[in-house]
């Protein structure tokens, strides 16, 4: 049999070098109960991957406070395992956030080596993960966009809004979340700002509300419900988003059909500015004036308690759908047909 028609392996990648590995255990955990035939490959914080039996991943209970660790032997290294991964004719379901992950340079290695994948490309991962860029382009296609703070601004814009917000600018999952309500939380802004980028903006005050985008087998674009978020204490963090029972996500958002329309267009717009590819999701607030673009996420979450399955299911949209859905868009994408 040659290589050009060897039967595709799908392989479920997750875990990463950041600390969205943690969230991606339970992304992958949801993967393989959807496609219990895919096998699992594991990426450690050292760099190393692992073939992961099922019963292991299963068997990991807390996956949102305790790291997954692998009882197998290590295939390599990153690099060498998609060397693997071509040679084995895989096809990568990208269980992944953050980091190297979504910041569009695992996509490149992958894209090197002709590897199929999930998921938006590099380019357009690159420039999602970049919340200054995002907010740039999604400007561009129409989309409202909070104001931007400069950090050496920081004073005069808290006297003139009263209230701000500061966030990395490349990370997700809500990590290192600064609300900024008194001139003290400015020294927290600058210390965080020593060791990453921090986009700062007014606080918009309004109703939290994400929209996922799904691409469909001909290529066109569907917005999914969108979703509203009452956090548990304000701030959808980390531990409100994956710890938090509190937390109310309601989909469909009670919103007027104008406001639904209205950020399913801009999820679109943004979704399409940033060229992504398979599925996406946009995070606004929705003030008085209408919904704000805050970012646009190229792999969001997949668990349980995660958003985006969550509006498939609003739609009618079958997880396991989905999923082959965007295997059949990323054989396509390989194979230079689509």
């Amino acid at each position: 049999m040659t290589e050009a028609n060897q039967p595709t392996r799908i392989t479920i990648l997750f875990g990463g070098l950041n600390k969205e590995r943690l969230v991606s255990v339970a992304t992958a955990q949801a993967l393989h109960l959807a496609l219990p035939e895919a096998e699992l490959w594991f990426w450690d914080a050292d760099d190393q991957v692992y073939q992961v039996r099922p019963q292991t991943l299963l068997n990991h209970a807390r996956p949102f406070e305790d790291p997954f660790r692998p009882d197998s032997a290590s295939l390599g290294r990153l690099e060498p395992a998609l060397d693997q991964a071509r040679a084995d004719h895989r096809l990568l379901v990208l269980g992944l956030h953050g980091g190297t992950a979504e910041n569009g340079e695992l996509q490149a290695m992958c894209e090197m080596r002709g590897i199929a994948f999930t998921g938006s490309g590099s380019a357009s991962s690159n420039l999602a993960f970049d919340k200054v860029a995002a907010k740039r382009f999604a400007a561009i296609a129409g989309v409202t966009i909070a104001a931007g703070v400069a950090l050496d601004e920081l004073e005069t814009a808290l006297a003139t809004y009263g209230k701000l917000i500061a966030k990395p600018a490349r990370d997700g999952s809500s990590y290192g979340l600064i609300f900024v309500n008194a001139s003290q939380d400015l020294v927290a802004v600058r210390h965080a700002a020593k060791t990453e980028d921090y986009v700062i903006e007014p606080f918009v005050a309004g109703v939290e509300a994400t929209c996922g985008v799904l691409e469909q087998a001909d290529g066109s674009l569907m917005a999914l419900p969108p979703i509203e978020i009452i956090p548990a204490d304000g701030g959808f963090d980390y531990e409100a988003k994956y710890l938090a029972t509190s937390t109310q996500e309601i989909c469909p958002g009670r919103f007027s059909p104008e406001i639904s329309a209205a950020i399913m267009a801009d999820a679109v717009k943004a979704h399409r500015a940033m060229s992504c590819r398979g599925y996406s999701r946009s995070d606004f607030i929705v003030s008085a004036n209408g919904p704000v673009y805050l970012e646009t996420n190229t792999l969001p979450g997949l668990t349980k308690a995660s958003l985006y399955p969550k509006a498939l299911a609003a739609q009618g949209i079958g997880f396991v759908e989905f999923l082959h859905g965007q295997i059949a868009l990323a054989e396509k994408r390989a194979a230079g047909t689509y």
